[in-house]
């Protein structure tokens, strides 16, 4: 590699203020070594210490173009190590920092949404559930928030709020998000929201509800409210989603209580398969207008991160299988593969690629993967 770390990526730049936690005289291993090295082999596949230990042995004369590597390759054992004492909360922040660098202003929907590391989960009494935020237009991983022992996502959701720079973008969020102090967090931040409404909120769940459900019966026909229907086909499946917005709440007395709240909505989803089908009506909360075309984008956008995000760390980064749960391990790790999916996704000499795809290009070539680590935006 001809670039060296005085040629710094965004993502070096970011990351190499990280404290390192280890007493003087064990370091052996330069600390921005084991991260560079870790990066480069979760990109190309590693799952494992030991097949990260193994992709440094096997590409050392390649890493000692631009790493030091004062004492070779760092054992497995080491590098575990190093990943359980660093700090997690300062890891994950230097994570957001890049992603600020990265993204700027997105003017996006973003969506924050759970997920447990059950394969860490299983070997602690302790499971480890992560709230991450999600950007669907580009499809980049914002940040993540460890959620606490002792909670829940609604405490670690206006945490990980704080950290973001969401000013206008549309923050959507399940029922579990669905709180007076998120909705408010959201709106401090020059953000809208979109929150799913549930029976957690019984009494405004129900007057929402039963409000919409005679607006879509045909009643009510004083009031004013915006329409949209969408229908999509294929692999023997047929879904036509409807999608009513309404901003006439002079009759909600909880408006008062939720900062921004403009809007109501609901969505009716008819799926057949063959010849069985069903139907479901899904209900949120909103601060945007009631422009039917803009709360269906926001509503489709925010399974992106289940679908781009969750399914594949999991399928192609294997995280739901992994059990690296010494101290820090986990959740640090959950960085190092979030920041190889958004490089991989950052990439625009593969436009056409997956990101299975372009993982093997970056094992074969460590000139793609050059390019990959250095990428500037």
């Amino acid at each position: 590699m001809e670039a060296s770390l005085s040629q710094k990526s965004l993502w070096l730049k970011h990351f190499e203020a990280l404290p390192d936690p280890r007493i003087e005289r064990h370091k052996k291993h330069l600390l921005m070594d084991i991260l560079v090295l870790t990066l480069c082999a979760v990109i190309c596949g590693a799952l494992s210490w030991e097949s990260i230990e193994d992709y440094g042995h096997r590409q050392q004369a390649w890493l000692k173009t631009f790493l030091l590597l004062p004492n070779g390759i760092p054992s497995h054992d080491t590098i575990a190590r190093v990943f359980s004492l660093l700090d997690a909360k300062t890891f994950s922040e230097c994570f957001i920092d890049w992603m600020k660098a990265v993204t700027g202003r997105l003017k996006a929907v973003v969506a924050i949404d759970g997920k447990r590391l059950r394969g860490a989960s299983k070997q602690s009494d302790n499971p480890i559930h992560l709230v991450n935020a999600f950007a669907t237009a580009n499809g980049l991983a914002l940040g993540h928030y460890k959620v606490s022992d002792k909670s829940n996502e609604i405490t670690a959701i206006p945490a990980l709020l704080k950290l973001l720079s969401l000013e206008g973008c549309i923050v959507t969020i399940d029922a579990m998000g669905c709180q007076k102090e998120i909705a408010k967090e959201i709106i401090e931040g020059k953000a809208d929201y979109v929150l799913a409404l549930k029976e957690n909120h019984a009494e405004l769940y129900e007057a929402v509800t039963l409000y919409l459900d005679s607006l879509w019966d045909g009643k009510h026909k004083e009031v004013a409210w915006d329409g949209l229907e969408t229908l999509d086909k294929g692999h023997g499946r047929f879904e036509k989603r409807t999608y009513l917005v309404t901003e006439q709440l002079d009759w909600l007395e909880a408006c008062k209580e939720w900062q921004g709240l403009l809007s109501v909505g609901m969505v009716v989803a008819e799926r057949t398969i063959g010849t069985h089908t069903s139907i479901e009506r899904r209900y949120y909360i909103s601060s945007l207008p009631a422009k039917a075309s803009l709360f269906a984008h926001a509503v489709r956008s925010h399974w992106a991160v289940e679908n781009q995000l969750h399914w594949v760390l999991d399928v192609t980064f294997n995280e739901d299988r992994q059990r690296m749960n010494t101290k820090h391990a986990a959740q640090n790790l959950a960085v190092i593969r979030q920041s190889a999916l958004n490089l991989l996704r950052m990439d625009k000499t593969t436009k056409a690629m997956s990101i299975k795809r372009r993982q093997f290009c970056a094992a074969l070539d460590n000139q793609y993967l050059q390019g990959l680590i250095m990428q500037q935006s």
